[in-house]
């Protein structure tokens, strides 16, 4: 008797060091394709679009502003820019459907990588769940980055690194190549709640923050492929990419002007991020529209 309890404490024993040396699998499961509910949530924004020199609510720094105040939207008519992808930090913010798939090695079963595809650009992504680390920082950098996630509960934790310099705002708000982004995944029935946190040393002087929101779709059986091909819209000039020299563009106050809003208030800053930003302007008479800029 005395024999067997041992036996029985000594396999307890070796079956909790066996679950806690066993990787995590996946809490729940995220897998199915997900619609976009982007159209209650900063929908001026994501739909058609933001305007020229509208900076309200992101952390900027004068160097951001200076970039943004340079962008002219007539690169998107080059045939450089002409099917450039959404990066990772902006592309859940976009259009099309969103595919989640669970890749497992062959051996333990375990999930080895998580993958998303986004229809819009066909932007497609790994995030590595084998713990394996980040590379060096001289790796190359692209749209999607280098993405590794694991499991808190039951929300998945997503770290990304090596991003190509790319934007959060479509209107010249730009990130640098030394970004970084944190994302959970939180599902809930048959909604995901997607929260993420850019971190620019460069651009920012605080994390930006956003949530975006999807919808299992379980009438779409696969996402359609997006074809893209690039061609030069405009004729420019060889050598010429579309710009604003600092302080030459026309169209930076207009957001400002035509919505009866501060000027300060327009520029951004992280302070424009907090409800407590507006008390500073309680009492002050609104600013008078101003005429329209006459064009290029």
């Amino acid at each position: 008797m005395k024999i067997n309890r041992i036996r029985i404490a000594g396999l307890a024993v070796m079956m909790l060091v066996l679950i806690g040396s066993t990787p995590a699998f996946a809490q729940v499961d995220l897998t199915g394709i997900w619609a976009p509910l982007g159209g209650h949530e900063d929908q001026r924004e994501r739909a058609a679009g933001p305007d020229v020199g509208d900076y309200l609510g992101l952390p900027i720094n004068d160097a951001a502003r200076m970039r943004a105040d340079t962008w002219n939207a007539s690169i998107l008519t080059m045939y450089e820019h002409g099917c450039k992808p959404h990066p990772s930090i902006y592309g859940f913010r976009g259009v099309g459907n969103l595919k989640i798939g669970y890749e497992y090695d062959p051996t333990t079963y375990n999930v080895t990588k998580i993958t998303t595809h986004i229809q819009w650009m066909e932007q497609k992504r790994e995030i590595w769940m084998d713990g394996r680390p980040h590379p060096p920082a001289w790796a190359p950098h692209t749209w999607q980055g280098f993405s590794t996630g694991r499991w808190e509960g039951n929300t998945l934790l997503v770290r990304t690194t090596h991003l190509k310099a790319s934007w959060v705002r479509r209107n010249g708000v730009a990130t640098s190549d030394q970004a970084t982004h944190e994302e959970r995944f939180v599902r809930h029935g048959d909604v995901i709640t997607h929260i993420s946190l850019v971190y620019d040393p460069v651009y920012f002087t605080e994390p930006l923050m956003r949530t975006n929101g999807f919808r299992l779709n379980n009438n779409a059986v696969n996402i359609q492929p997006y074809p893209c091909y690039a061609a030069e819209e405009v004729a420019h000039a060889p050598g010429t990419v579309p710009h604003w020299l600092p302080g030459a563009s026309g169209y930076t106050k207009e957001f400002a002007t035509g919505q009866d809003l501060p000027e300060e208030a327009a520029r951004g800053g992280a302070a424009t991020m907090y409800p407590e930003f507006m008390k500073k302007f309680e009492g002050r008479p609104a600013p008078r529209p101003t005429s329209r800029s006459s064009g290029l």
